[in-house]
């Protein structure tokens, strides 16, 4: 009698983990802990857990921000992949997924398969997969097909990227999932592409949501760290910064807990025209609502009427006659 696909998959899984291929391999290090960390079967059958209605809504409620400002990054993003046959999950730091995009007509397969919100996608729950691995190691990646873990599992193709808050933590994942059999590796990597940009837009739109008065300023960053953003206040002091912001320009929490004037926080890291240029078109732009009227101007930009006159000064700025 031939071997069963399933218990084919499940001895390929376990003998790579015998092997000492995991300190070479990120995949199989993520299978030796579905293995021996999480105690998982890869021959498991069943489909993945699902929360309740109510534990659902409390889920989708501890995020519901991120929620409001992914909406359209999620429609831009199943737009470009939902003719592929691909559904577009977000989900929550723990692996929930609580917001999808689908085509109806997909909706009965990928409802079987857990793609559906509400599913567990952990690492500790489903082994080697996008969500869990990706929220796991906090990078994007992709697991394709036989690189999941339950061999259950392995008719997925699923490409994920980390979304970080306002506050640079670790708060969800953004996933494109298929399960057409017909999906190749390198129509998934391209859609990586178009997944880590979706990601970054995300945390930026909910970056400016979380500082809606702020002066928002884009700081030099390499390509890897992506979007670095940072929040100014009206008297030039640093309230905020993306995890990429964190990382190019070394802001800790600590720096955050007291006065950063942002001059001293890019230092050379960006040309002091351009910030003086978009400083003084503010400035000026206060100045003529309000008529050159210096306390109205003041009120206005919520600083006072010294700190006003100090930076016109010092932007050799006249006020309109």
């Amino acid at each position: 009698m031939d071997e069963h696909p399933f218990d084919r998959h499940a001895d390929r899984v376990q003998a790579a983990i015998a092997s000492d291929a995991a300190a070479r391999s990120a995949l199989i290090a993520s299978w030796r802990r579905s293995c021996n960390l999480h105690r998982l079967d890869p021959a498991y059958r069943k489909s993945p857990k699902r929360l309740s209605d109510a534990e659902l809504n409390e889920a989708r409620q501890r995020i519901e921000p991120l929620i409001v400002a992914a909406k359209s990054s999620l429609d831009r993003l199943y737009l470009a992949v939902g003719g592929a046959g691909c559904c577009v999950l977000l989900a929550d730091r723990d692996g929930v997924p609580v917001e999808r995009r689908g085509a109806v007509a997909d909706d009965d397969t990928f409802r079987e398969w857990g793609l559906w919100t509400g599913a567990v996608w952990s690492e500790d729950s489903e082994g080697t997969n996008g969500i869990g691995t990706c929220l796991v190691e906090k990078r994007a990646l992709t697991i394709h097909r036989d690189q999941h873990f339950l061999t259950r599992n392995t008719g997925l193709s699923c490409t994920t990227a980390p979304i970080y808050d306002h506050e640079g933590n670790l708060a969800a994942a953004l996933d494109v999932s298929s399960c057409r059999s017909d999906l190749t590796e390198g129509f998934a990597n391209l859609i990586s592409m178009a997944v880590i940009d979706a990601a970054q837009r995300i945390e930026m739109d909910n970056f400016r949501l979380a500082f809606p008065t702020a002066r928002i300023l884009l700081a030099p960053a390499t390509e890897k760290s992506g979007r670095a953003l940072v929040a100014v206040d009206a008297d030039d002091l640093v309230i905020g910064a993306t995890r990429a912001a964190r990382q190019a320009l070394g802001i800790t929490a600590d720096c955050l807990k007291k006065p950063l004037p942002v001059a001293s926080l890019f230092g050379s890291t960006i040309e002091a025209e351009n910030f003086a240029d978009a400083e003084r078109g503010v400035l000026q732009r206060a100045l003529a609502r309000a008529g050159g009227n210096i306390s109205a101007a003041a009120q206005l930009l919520g600083v006072s009427r010294a700190t006003l006159h100090r930076k016109l000064k010092r932007l050799h700025i006249e006020r309109p006659h």
